[in-house]
């Protein structure tokens, strides 16, 4: 009998197919750290091959479950039923960039930063910056509505995602040549598809909105005696009226690692900091960041400072951006939750995560995008001490019950996968699941798509 390799070399190049046990270890895992073995790795490089091989799926009901930088933290690219991982690395072309129609056209495997590159040497600017951004695919951003610290003011990938052109899991293309910025005709299957994490079909081609390139930027540090009183400076900045581009708030564990690991320098008595960008004009950022400032010393800032140089810049986002990995210093295995509630509900949503972290005696460290209440909450734990990990997943379960309770949501940015799929009935209710069940069963019949994401 021929193995699925030789079946699959007969529907692909030859080089488009790898079954090496090397090969496929290299595709088993995302940034969970979880793992299972595919059977077979694929790299198209087209729309069509994509196609040729969900058709051959289809009818061999082989699971195929797509792949863009596998930086995901919800499990999403893991292929925990074996089958085919469909890695989407070669289709990497930026196909247009057009200042006159402000958008880019894209292959899924572009690379996040790649795109910042090209487009802002244009004078042009698309802002969903997650922290991955290097190694992220504008795909696998779509794929599951990635965000980053940028979306307070501009959005999230969803926002700019014009249209798509997908391959469905029966094999029919989808296309939509449209490059317009508006658009009502029948049901609008690019928002649906962006979000839904490769259950539904595999995005081959994206039509981006591009926006202008601000001309400055500022960016500010602020830090306060408790994490109440920074709640209270988000909420007044939004208010007034000056939303900045990124408000990132780190907790007082976040700046142990912080003082730890980096040269940025954090006020004594610090225990809660904010990361706030302004952009604009040079008249509307400076008016921004005097009016930022006044308010946080208004609602009890310890000091406001600024990063005064390019340098000190990337010193800041460069801290912010290190925590992730720091944090395996505190325990050896990291739960990742990246829990949202409303701005005026952060004081409960930290005081809650304080008390999970003294009841279940784990240390949790908190950080994230403040201005839209979009906390990354990480429990530090070793999966070795089954006790622990025992603790560890009641204080999950407990969270999400918190953010339902402060009329929240269980994933801001980064979906539900396989780590969150038990989880999600918690917000969306039974009614919920079943109506999701009925949009996977009518795109994907035989349930070959990444099978055993989002649904428990």
């Amino acid at each position: 009998m021929a193995s699925l390799a030789d079946k699959l070399q007969r529907i692909l190049p030859a080089d488009r197919v790898a079954a090496s046990k090397a090969d496929r270890l290299c595709y088993a895992y995302d940034a969970t750290r979880l793992s299972a073995l595919p059977d077979a790795v694929v790299f198209p490089r087209t729309a069509d091959e994509v196609a040729r091989l969900l058709v051959f799926a289809n009818q061999e009901r082989v699971p195929v479950v797509p792949r863009g930088g596998g930086t995901g933290f919800v499990g999403g690219s893991v292929p925990v039923a074996g089958g085919i991982v469909l890695s989407l690395e070669r289709m990497n072309r930026i196909l247009e960039v057009s200042a006159d129609d402000m958008l880019a056209i894209v292959e899924p495997g572009v690379v996040t930063a790649e795109l910042h590159k090209a487009v802002e040497a244009q004078g042009l600017f698309y802002p969903p910056d997650p922290s991955s951004a290097a190694s992220c695919t504008l795909g696998g951003n779509a794929a599951c509505a990635a965000t980053g610290p940028r979306s307070v003011k501009y959005g999230g990938t969803r926002d700019y995602v014009l249209a798509v052109d997908a391959v469905l899991p029966t094999g029919e293309l989808i296309r939509q040549p449209s490059r317009a910025v508006k658009r009502v005709a029948g049901y609008d299957l690019a928002r649906l598809l962006v979000g839904t994490e490769g259950t539904l079909g595999v995005i081959t081609r994206l039509t981006l909105r591009l926006l202008p390139l601000p001309p400055q930027v500022r960016t500010l540090l602020a830090a306060f005696p408790d994490v109440t009183r920074a709640a209270r400076a988000v909420a007044d900045t939004i208010a007034r009226g000056l939303t900045p581009r990124a408000c990132e708030f780190m907790d007082a564990r976040s700046l142990d690692l912080v003082r730890e690991h980096t040269a940025v320098p954090v006020e004594t008595g610090t225990r809660a900091l904010l990361i706030l960008e302004v952009d604009g004009t040079p008249e509307q950022v400076a008016r921004d960041a005097a009016g930022v400032r006044d308010l946080c010393e208004k609602a009890g800032a310890l000091g406001v400072t600024e990063a005064r140089d390019p340098a000190a810049v990337r010193s800041v986002w460069a801290a912010r951006k290190a925590l992730s990995q720091a944090m395996y210093e505190v325990a050896p295995t990291k739960i990742n939750e990246d829990v949202v509630v409303p701005r005026s509900r952060l004081p409960d949503l930290v005081a809650a995560v304080d008390g999970l972290a003294r009841r279940h005696a784990l240390p949790i460290v908190c950080f994230g995008h403040a201005g839209e209440g979009n906390l990354h909450v990480n429990v530090m734990v070793d999966r070795a001490d089954e006790a622990a990990w025992a603790r560890a997943e009641t204080a999950v379960r407990e969270l999400f019950e918190v953010v339902v309770g402060l009329e929240g949501s269980v994933s801001g940015e980064h979906g539900i996968g396989l780590t969150k799929a038990a989880y999600l009935p918690i917000e969306v209710g039974p009614q919920g699941i079943e109506v999701m069940r009925r949009i996977k069963a009518a795109f994907d019949p035989n349930g070959i798509l990444n099978p055993g994401k989002i649904f428990s």
